[in-house]
């Protein structure tokens, strides 16, 4: 694939400043943009650049029904009837249905009434999640909302004031992932740029597989990905790789092409043409390698699970040894996959210990860093994934630690074609092979999907307008804030760390311990009671509204929290703010 030229498309240091001299690439995205858009393009690009004023606290209340509404009309009706009614008319959604919104004859101004009464209520969800004094969740039981609401399909069409109706309801009850105290997940935080870039994304609703209908995403693809294997390690960049729905299907993506290149001949003859083969991962691994397995047809049998240390590494020793097993009975070892952030424990597998074994016995090395990989951006902990630059394959999810919203995840292959020759199928009704452009960017034969989502851009616009400083600055925060918890709890009264020492990762694992059970011997009664501890105080705190972290039980251990920061938002105040409700919540158990 012919490089596109750096410039405009490329990533530096820093491309979040500008001045208005020289506008910076997003405000020069967000001027097109208006010109196009009118009030539309206007607001989002306020909101984009920081420029936004801050829209009123609306509580629960809708968006003006009937309101005036200034509409920027480029009047390109062209039906016989009356021109296009642009102007001041206020709008009554409640005489509307979805058919009178363009491509309607006249629809243009019930149209962008429409959608700027949509956008207040997204900017008021907006701010209202940066608000600590608003509930992170409106917490009701599954079949309290099917009761309260209709949410049956009809046959005949709803109004527009009902649909936005609709609007306000869903965001009503969803959970505020941006909101600072909310920790349940991975993925949590809500970026300004990233929305408004996937605003546009849905806007320009195209899809990924060729050049010619997406001309621009696919070149940001191609140096987006570039830049994510320079990162890793790979000289010059070279190599493969694609935007996927979620690091379990990147994994599943390697597993297909280590398949593939040890024996090509499967994708035509399938697996009884080829001999029993083994994939080998860590116990603390991450449950899409067996689902992988699953789907490819290698069976979940067929996925070894290397034992870990006490803080959730891989032991390279029990790799090396089962593996000998395996090739003794006859199998063969195609696939190592080792963790660069674990779901739980946050632990990182000793990368290149297991590069050399991978070596040793010619076996594809693959890295699931889908919760590790934002820490290649960070100078300070970039160092926890030495050895990555050996792998065969990396999964990295953007839309994790790097906050970019839902969902963001890439495949890098290191071997250039490797994906395109597993995966194509030369389809003639779209990759026509006498088309006037060079064909390397039709990129959508390397692809098990057809239609594929645009997920690059908001991961490149957030790249330029951050800067790759600004994302290990994000990161380098979320790590101090995991650590000043961890310095906090691990003396406190009540508290019993998982494992022990600084976590490597922002996974924070700890028990509450109940002034009840503080005196108790640690044994079997002991453990049975701690193990309902976590669940009791997570179903008050969702039934609060006041916060939300993660539980589970992991091996032999009972129910413990697991504590993650990826929310840039979050700050000492709201760690501090956790532990006090832990202990608010959790104090009467017994």
């Amino acid at each position: 694939m012919a490089a596109p030229g750096s410039g405009f498309w490329s990533f530096g240091a820093e491309d979040g400043a500008g001045d208005p001299e020289n506008p910076g690439p997003a405000r020069a995205w967000c001027q097109a943009a208006q010109k196009f858009t009118g009030g539309l393009g206007s607001k989002l690009c306020a909101l984009l650049l920081g420029d936004a004023e801050r829209p009123a606290d609306g509580g629960g209340r809708g968006p003006p029904r009937g309101s005036a509404r200034k509409a920027a009309c480029a009047c390109a009706c062209t039906c016989e009837r009356k021109p296009c009614g642009c102007g001041h008319a206020a709008v009554d959604y409640a005489g509307l249905r979805a058919t009178d919104l363009l491509p309607a004859c006249d629809g243009e101004s019930p149209t962008l009434a429409f959608l700027q009464d949509v956008m207040d209520i997204l900017l008021q969800y907006v701010v209202k999640s940066f608000d600590r004094s608003t509930k992170v969740i409106d917490f009701h039981y599954p079949n309290e909302l099917l009761q309260e609401y209709n949410w049956e399909l009809a046959d005949q069409p709803q109004n527009l004031e009902e649909i936005l109706t609709h609007c306000q309801t869903t965001l009503k009850y969803a959970i505020k992932t941006g909101h600072p105290r909310y920790f349940n997940q991975l993925s949590t935080g809500l970026d300004m740029v990233g929305l408004a870039a996937d605003w546009l994304t849905s806007t320009a609703n195209t899809n990924m597989f060729t050049y010619e209908i997406a001309p621009v995403f696919v070149l940001l693809e191609y140096v987006t990905l570039k830049k994510m294997r320079e990162i890793v390690g790979w000289p010059g960049g070279a190599g493969d790789g694609i935007f996927s729905p979620g690091g379990a299907i990147s994994n599943m993506y390697a597993m297909l092409i280590a398949r593939y290149k040890m024996f090509p001949e499967v994708k035509e003859k399938g697996m009884a043409a080829v001999p029993r083969l083994i994939a080998f991962t860590s116990e603390h691994s991450h449950f899409s390698l067996k689902k992988g397995a699953a789907a490819l047809g290698i069976g979940t049998d067929s996925v070894i699970l290397i034992k870990c240390d006490e803080r959730g590494k891989m032991i390279p020793s029990d790799l090396e040894r089962r593996i000998l097993e395996v090739k003794q009975k006859g199998f063969v070892p195609f696939l190592v996959s080792a963790t660069a952030g674990t779901t739980v424990y946050g632990a990182f597998d000793p990368l290149l210990s297991v590069a050399d074994i991978c070596k040793k016995y010619k076996i594809w090395m693959h890295v699931d860093a889908a919760w590790g990989g934002g820490l290649l951006m960070s100078q300070k902990h970039k160092w926890k994934l030495s050895g990555v630059e050996r792998a065969n394959s990396v999964t990295w999810n953007p839309h994790k630690m790097m906050g970019v919203p839902l969902q963001c995840s890439a495949l890098l292959v290191r071997e250039e074609g490797l994906m395109q020759s597993c995966n194509q199928m030369h389809a003639s009704y779209l990759f026509q092979q006498d088309k006037h452009y060079d064909l390397s960017y039709d990129t959508g034969d390397k692809a098990l999907q057809c239609g594929r989502h645009v997920d690059v851009f908001k991961l490149w616009l957030m790249w330029r307008a951050k800067g790759t400083t600004g994302f290990e600055a994000h990161i380098d925060k979320c790590l101090e804030l995991a650590e000043y918890l961890y310095n906090i709890i691990k003396n406190r009264e009540g508290y019993e760390m998982v494992f022990d020492g600084k976590p490597q990762h922002t996974n924070v694992c700890f028990w509450y311990v109940p002034p009840s059970l503080r005196a108790l011997e640690d044994n079997e009664e002991r453990m049975s009671r701690l193990s309902k501890v976590a669940p009791v105080i997570k179903a008050r705190m969702m039934e609060f509204g006041t916060t939300m972290v993660s539980y589970q039980p992991l091996g032999d251990k009972v129910n413990f929290f697991r504590m993650v920061v990826s929310n840039p938002a979050a700050t000492h105040q709201d760690i501090d703010f956790l532990i006090e409700e832990i202990e608010r919540l959790g104090q009467d158990l017994s």
